[in-house]
């Protein structure tokens, strides 16, 4: 796989078909397929310093190739000294082809990255077809270097998919090249 086509074409030509031999899908519809990828960071210390909020924005941004915004608390929390609309963090949501590129960047650059990888858990989805990856820091991805990072920060990837149960999005996410741990 060396484009971003090729891993929607992937899809299009063998996990479509694996699937529907797998689980016995009677109707092309109920193939699960992914649906949108959403990247998070959160910074606590961003609400005392808003130009750490900003530099989240702009790594996040340049990480996705999708201007991020910014997130702000809904609610005041004294013990944290925060009040509402102060800014706590990061997101954007990624559809599409963008969705498949950066799939593909997370299995083929950003993952082999990690010091002593040996997979990730097979046991991160949430009951309903999603899965949900945490990365320890942004300077894993090739856009980012090491002089731009002033705040070591991890992120969530969450990976959205249309799947009912968490075999069938694991099987989904297995045949588009996630490496799990343990299965082959």
């Amino acid at each position: 796989m060396t484009t971003t086509e090729s891993l929607k074409k992937k899809y299009d030509k063998e996990v479509k078909s694996a699937l529907k031999e797998k689980f016995g899908y009677k109707n092309d519809h109920q193939i699960p397929k992914l649906h949108k990828i959403v990247l998070n960071m959160g910074v606590g210390e961003a609400s005392h310093n808003s130009k750490i909020a900003e530099s989240i924005e702009a790594q996040l941004t340049k990480i996705a190739g999708q201007k991020a915004v910014i997130t702000k608390a809904k609610k005041s929390i004294a013990s944290y000294k925060l009040r509402e609309g102060m800014p706590v963090g990061a997101m954007v949501t990624l559809r599409g082809e963008r969705m498949y590129d950066f799939l593909q960047k997370i299995i083929c650059v950003v993952l082999p990255r990690i010091r002593d990888f040996r997979g990730i858990s097979p046991k991160s989805f949430d009951g309903r077809g999603n899965y949900t990856l945490g990365l320890k820091e942004q300077a894993l991805f090739p856009e980012i270097t090491y002089e731009e990072v002033d705040l070591v920060k991890g992120m969530n990837v969450s990976i959205i998919t249309t799947a009912e149960t968490d075999d069938e999005a694991r099987e989904l996410l297995k045949l588009l090249g996630m490496p799990f741990k343990g299965m082959k």
